[in-house]
């Protein structure tokens, strides 16, 4: 749904991006692959079972360093900046999560991966959801932090969804203004993603074959029974709602959630019953 558009630009100034290795600009690793006519990002951390970290809207690589810092010790770390953002290329004038889905998609194909697992942070979150529901790429499990299926109140609190349009309307007189203080037309497409999408018919999430563990804080902008919709409908899949938590708790408290995350990726899935009647 949202990382910096909404609250998140504001979010950011109080969270700590630095880390010692430059993520998002690191010349070491760094590498471009032509994807579906853009020019992709990404940079590669760390040896083993490939993992993806996916980031949120109007975020980049470094968004996401909380997460390389702790998974590249672990797996084959694989992250981009998405479509538009960080250092890929835009090439397109109406973005879509089927865009940056088939995006991923394809740089899976370009690395050749066998299989994958995905951490995925909001905007990160519905792609990760999206790569299920499509199958194209063999994937055995997605952490979607934060996710959601529509962009609607049903589904995202009221005040994420007033801001969200309310900026919208601003970004749009700023374009006919032709200001060129900042670059309004990606803003208005980034918004375009959080406005009128995603838009997965719940029915889908039953494609997915993948074990999914649905992440959210327990103030998250995404409503809570909207997280235990996608987890209900989902065959093989987790719930967690962390305490005194937020949206943005992959960056204000990674310690949390990285075990919450590793602890699923790790271990063999399970999905208990407490019904005592079937223990026998």
């Amino acid at each position: 749904m949202v990382f910096s558009i909404v609250v998140g630009a504001h979010a950011q100034v109080h969270m700590n991006f630095k880390f010692e290795t430059p993520y998002g600009d690191n010349k070491a690793v760094g590498k471009y692959a032509e994807i579906n006519g853009a020019k992709i990002y990404y940079e590669e951390y760390g040896k083993g079972e490939p993992l993806l970290l996916i980031h949120g809207n109007g975020g980049s690589i470094n968004s996401m360093g909380n997460q390389i810092d702790y998974f590249k010790t672990k797996y084959r770390v694989i992250i981009a900046d998405s479509r538009g953002q960080g250092k890929s290329e835009m090439k397109t004038d109406s973005l879509t999560y089927v865009q940056i889905t088939k995006d991923w998609e394809g740089l899976v194909n370009h690395l050749k991966l066998d299989s994958i697992s995905i951490i995925g942070w909001s905007d990160g979150g519905i792609v990760g959801l999206e790569m299920g529901i499509s199958g194209k790429a063999k994937i055995k499990k997605i952490v979607a932090m934060g996710a959601n299926l529509r962009p609607d109140s049903t589904a995202v609190n009221g005040w994420a969804v007033n801001e969200v349009a309310k900026h919208k309307k601003e970004v749009v007189l700023k374009i006919k203004e032709k200001d060129i203080s900042h670059n309004w037309k990606t803003e208005k497409q980034m918004l375009g993603l959080l406005g009128d999408q995603p838009n997965i018919p719940t029915k889908d999430l039953s494609k997915i074959k993948a074990k999914v563990l649905i992440m959210a804080g327990d103030e998250d902008i995404i409503k809570n029974k909207h997280s235990l919709e996608i987890y209900e409908n989902i065959p093989k899949a987790q719930l967690c709602i962390m305490p005194g938590e937020t949206h943005f708790a992959p960056a204000s408290n990674p310690v949390l959630f990285n075990e919450i995350a590793y602890k699923f990726l790790s271990e063999t899935f399970k999905r208990p019953d407490s019904n005592w009647t079937k223990w026998k």
